[in-house]
């Protein structure tokens, strides 16, 4: 059985020190919690599978990604770097690997041009493609045939509607139909983040995590409301995911990785120690 990823995610914003990691709830109100390249240290040395790397205010903000940030970052760490975040163009993505990076993640600039997707997968392989599909519940279902009505924990129908420019502009787009046209065009990963779910502690969103593991092939990252262990655990085995992205509990020092590691190691997760 192939182990399981636990990824820390920096969230990183533009600011006087050149970038700082922040974290909010539902993408807003944000705090500080500290200096992206000493955090991606401390997560290597921890064993982190891997590291996610989010400018979040780029595409908002109509700028490229911190190519310097990068760039350091990558000088740190020994483990896959993942980086999103402004990237809209072939050359955007080829200057991120060029700083170090090892794949790219594409969001607001997949869903406004869905031929980059292929383009870039073309060009760079598919596994260096991941597409981040930002989500959020609508339970107004209506009659639209092109939605995909799951059942809430409470039971409620709801559909998930596609966000873009981090969560700020919704699409009409169903995030179950978005994701396997995504995986048609040729991406090789899709980080799946619960708008919803986003830094309130209360766990992944297991019903929209489920239903594109179950119906994908390509790996489903679960992103959004991680407050413990127990929360990726019901991640790997509820929501069928492949890997588990977490952030506020690492960056406050609530949880090592290594003490989800081994809290998952001993619930029969296949983990690597």
């Amino acid at each position: 059985m192939l182990t399981k990823r636990i990824i820390p995610c920096l969230d990183v914003t533009l600011d006087e020190a050149g970038g700082t990691v922040v974290k909010g709830i539902e993408f807003v109100d944000l705090r500080k919690a500290g200096d992206p390249v000493e955090l991606a240290k401390r997560y290597n040395e921890q064993g982190a599978d891997e590291l996610v790397f989010l400018d979040i205010t780029a595409s908002h903000e109509g700028r490229g990604t911190m190519i310097d940030v990068i760039e350091r970052t990558a000088n740190e760490v020994f483990i896959p770097l993942t980086v999103g975040g402004g990237i809209s163009s072939i050359e955007d993505i080829r200057q991120i690997l060029r700083a170090g990076a090892d794949k790219v993640s594409i969001n607001t600039a997949a869903v406004k041009k869905p031929q980059l997707i292929k383009e870039s997968s073309d060009i760079f392989g598919s596994q260096c493609i991941v597409t981040a599909i930002d989500c959020k519940r609508n339970t107004n279902v209506g009659d639209d045939p092109d939605r995909t009505i799951l059942e809430l924990e409470d039971g409620t129908p709801a559909w998930y509607e596609v966000v873009i420019y981090g969560g700020r502009q919704p699409t009409g787009i169903d995030a179950v139909q978005w994701a396997k046209k995504v995986e048609e065009l040729g991406s090789g990963e899709i980080l799946l983040t619960s708008m919803d779910r986003d830094g309130t502690y209360d766990g992944f969103d297991i019903p929209i995590t489920k239903k594109l593991s179950e119906e994908l092939e390509i790996p489903i990252i679960a992103s959004g409301g991680v407050g413990n262990p127990e929360h990726i655990y019901e991640g790997f085995v509820k929501g069928k995911a492949d890997a588990a992205l977490a952030a506020s509990i690492f960056h406050f020092g609530e949880y090592t990785i290594s003490d989800v590691k081994e809290y998952l190691r001993e619930k029969g997760i296949p983990v690597r120690l």
